[in-house]
Formats: structure tokens, C-alpha cells, sequence
């Protein structure tokens, strides 16, 4: 395997993970308000979503796309991203729940996993695409791996002479 396909097989890994938190912080405070307040689905889903965003945009920036873009400018992307899938996915999420009578929390799942898709390939290639691998850190790793020499063996090295010092 590739050093490239390496790198985006670890990216999409981080990503998964993280998204994975976030999910959790969208369910539990979707299950929250579902459950204490006397919230129709909508509101309790929106909430949810807004928290789960901003968990999930900061470490995956941060760590999985390690992109020293412009905060604001990455965040209008993503708000961009949000302005077409909220409305639709909590319609739709209303619709669902409200008229075909589907069990919220089944609803709130299938919206989390169509944005866990759709919101991967929009940060990978739209948000983060020219800015991966920019920030501190991961300049850093870049240098470190440059000065550390390689395990694995060269095809072209010249075999190293024994100068007799160890032989019996």
C-alpha cells in the first residue's frame, strides 16, 4: 500500500471516530430533549445536529484533516454544507415521524448516517481538499519523518565494508 493510500485510509479512520463521538453527543442530546422536554421532533433534532457540528468540525480540523485553513472561512463551508442537508433531513425527519409514524430515534439514525457520507466527501474534498496536512502538527510529523531514516532496506545502498574488528 501506498504512503497516499495509507494517509487517507488513517484520515478515514480518525474521521469515522470522531464522528462516532459526535454521534453520540448528537444522540445523547437528542434523547435529552426528547425525553425531558416537551419538544416536538424537529426542535430536539436540530439542537442535537447544531452540538454534534461544531464537536465534530473542531477535532476533525484540528486532527484527522490537519488543516491550518482559515477558521471562518472552513466554517462558512461547512455552514453551506448545513443550509442544504438541515432543512432537507429535518423535512424529511418531520415527515417521517410526524406522518408515517417511524420511530424517532430510528429517523434520527438514518439522518446520522446519511451526514457521517455526505459530510466526509464535503470536508475531505471541498472544505479541507488544498488545505490537509497544513497546520502545526502536521508540519511537524512531515519534518520528523524527513530526518528519521528509513527501516526498510534501499535498493541502491552499498553494502558497509567490515574492516576486520569483529572477526574471530
Amino acid at each position: 500500500m501506498t504512503k497516499e493510500k495509507k494517509a487517507e485510509l488513517l484520515r478515514v479512520i480518525k474521521y469515522t471516530l470522531f464522528a462516532a463521538s459526535a454521534g453520540l453527543v448528537q444522540f445523547g442530546s437528542f434523547t435529552l430533549l426528547t425525553e425531558v422536554t416537551p419538544l416536538p421532533y424537529w426542535p430536539c433534532y436540530l439542537i442535537s445536529l447544531v452540538l454534534s457540528v461544531v464537536w465534530n468540525f473542531t477535532f476533525n480540523r484540528k486532527f484527522t484533516f490537519k488543516s491550518a485553513a482559515n477558521v471562518p472561512i472552513a466554517m462558512l463551508k461547512v455552514l453551506g454544507y448545513y443550509v442544504v442537508f438541515t432543512p432537507l433531513s429535518t423535512y424529511l425527519g418531520h415527515l417521517l415521524v410526524e406522518n408515517a409514524h417511524w420511530n424517532e430515534y430510528l429517523v434520527e439514525v438514518l439522518s446520522m448516517l446519511v451526514n457521517f457520507v455526505t459530510e466526509f466527501l464535503f470536508q475531505r474534498f471541498l472544505v479541507f481538499g488544498k488545505t490537509i496536512d497544513t497546520n502545526a502538527a502536521a508540519k511537524k510529523a512531515a519534518e520528523d519523518a524527513a530526518t528519521t531514516p528509513s527501516a526498510e532496506p534501499q535498493e541502491n545502498a552499498e553494502p558497509v565494508a567490515n574492516d576486520g574488528e569483529n572477526e574471530e
